[in-house]
């Protein structure tokens, strides 16, 4: 058994490449083999998201706190709020963040398949971001 004591792995910037705006990191597993669980703690400031991505074996998303979005290519993104689950399927193109004037958390769990769990995309562009949500 392992234990991650609170305030012993540092928080971390996530990568330009892959977040457009200032977005937050805070590890929870990465789970040695056989097991496949990987979670994070992502904080996004208003107006900050993800890039286009998808997960081999899919992802879930649950909402901590704040308001945020989560789009799908080809349709409107729609709002996610403090307690809401999302289940993104093998495959499916994506994008989640904040909404443009408030700040959103949630925990990411997606598991790994052959050391991968995301493959990422083109980032999202103002336009999609900016489509009203349903």
């Amino acid at each position: 058994m392992d234990i991650y004591r609170a305030g012993t792995r540092p928080s971390r910037k996530a990568k330009a490449d892959w977040f457009t705006g200032t977005v937050w990191q805070d590890p929870i597993i990465e789970a040695p083999e056989p097991a496949r669980i990987r979670a994070l703690r992502v904080g996004f400031e208003p107006g900050a998201r993800t890039a286009w991505h998808t997960h081999p074996l899919g992802q879930t998303l649950h909402v901590l706190s704040g308001v945020g979005l989560v789009g799908l290519r080809g349709q409107p993104p729609q709002v996610i709020r403090a307690g809401d689950t999302v289940w993104i399927p093998p495959g499916e193109e994506h994008w989640h963040g904040a909404g443009s004037e408030t700040g959103m958390v949630h925990l990411a769990m997606q598991e790994a398949h052959e050391g991968r769990v995301a493959d990422w995309l083109e980032q999202v562009s103002d336009a999609d971001y900016l489509t009203p949500p349903q």
